[in-house]
């Protein structure tokens, strides 16, 4: 695959941290509870930590008891790339940035009670937040 935004493995580990990198570039996933983004309540932007593309908006998150920010839907559906995962023992579909194929978590078919039936559980070292100006 073919992204907008291409880099160097060095030039990856220039720019993100340690736990950045591992997360996005090597497909990690941080310890559940312990990201910065998981009890963001504010309105606002969530992008991409590597290439500050635009993924999810701040209305489509919803608290699903899982320790990683989760949102509904993404802002676009071209904004991320679903890919088959069968790591681990098990069948995922991964989420990358489209614009980067950086590494965000995965989606899955059970956000009960939202618009969608879709979870997109996503690592926190993978987002960037930007809050809505206040009127």
């Amino acid at each position: 695959m073919t992204y907008s935004v291409e880099k160097s493995d060095a030039e990856w580990r220039a720019e993100l941290t340690p736990e950045q990198y591992a997360v996005l570039r090597q497909a990690g996933t941080e310890r559940p509870w312990t990201g910065e983004l998981l009890d963001e309540q504010r309105a606002g932007l969530y992008t991409c930590a590597a290439c500050g593309s635009e993924l999810f908006q701040s209305g489509t998150k919803f608290d699903s008891h899982c320790g990683w920010p989760s949102f509904y839907e993404s802002i676009r559906p071209e904004a991320v790339e679903l890919i088959d995962d069968s790591s681990h023992g098990m069948v995922r579909t991964e989420v990358r940035c489209a614009n980067c194929g950086s590494h965000l978590g995965h989606v899955f078919p059970d956000g009960f009670g939202t618009p969608t039936g879709d979870r997109y559980c996503m690592n926190s070292l993978s987002l960037g937040f930007t809050p809505e100006a206040s009127a």
